[in-house]
């Protein structure tokens, strides 16, 4: 695999917003992220600039860089996928589901382009966004955590593949249809 996984520099404010533009148009966007098309796409420039620059920021022990997106690169400079990272403290405001019993990372916007799934770049994303997790000592993550929608059968085999098990938490889908999220777990080993 020549594709190289890195962190988001700020000044890539314009690729980060086209992957996301299309992660939305992937068949499976209803059901994996929280946003439609039409949402991202109404975003002015400085929603995508702020983003990519909090994405980008270094890692402090002052509890700052506390979101870090990874993206998959390829040799021709092509973003082939892409996953964030939400540190996640018990006193923080609830983001998605129950709010943080432990200091932990919440993997959130995970998406890897059709023609590139099944050749280890989805395993890369996770190895680089995981090891850097872990390498966090302010706060010392104790896990990290993610949703799967139920009737998202391929992200959860994958998530099993890699080593999350289900915690048994459960929450109710966004959209008020009755579905429901499932949390995945992978605990810090040591």
């Amino acid at each position: 695999m020549d594709y190289v996984m890195r962190a988001v520099r700020a000044d890539e404010w314009p690729q980060v917003r086209q992957l996301r533009l299309d992660a939305l148009k992937d068949p499976a966007a209803p059901v994996a992220f929280l946003e439609s098309y039409e949402e991202a796409v109404a975003k002015p420039d400085a929603f995508w600039q702020e983003r990519a620059a909090a994405a980008a920021a270094a890692a402090a022990e002052d509890g700052g860089g506390r979101v870090r997106q990874f993206v998959a690169e390829s040799p021709e400079g092509v973003w082939v996928g892409s996953v964030t990272v939400l540190v996640e403290s018990p006193e923080d405001d609830v983001r998605f589901g129950e709010a943080a019993a432990v200091d932990q990372a919440h993997l959130v916007g995970v998406f890897v382009r059709p023609e590139v799934r099944g050749t280890g770049v989805t395993d890369a994303l996770f190895r680089e966004a995981v090891a850097w997790a872990w390498s966090l000592s302010s706060p010392r993550l104790e896990r990290v955590r993610l949703y799967v929608h139920e009737k998202n059968p391929r992200a959860a085999a994958f998530y099993r593949r890699f080593g999350f098990v289900p915690s048994g938490q459960r929450i109710p889908a966004p959209g008020g249809r009755g579905e429901l999220e499932l949390e995945y777990v992978l605990g810090r080993e040591g």
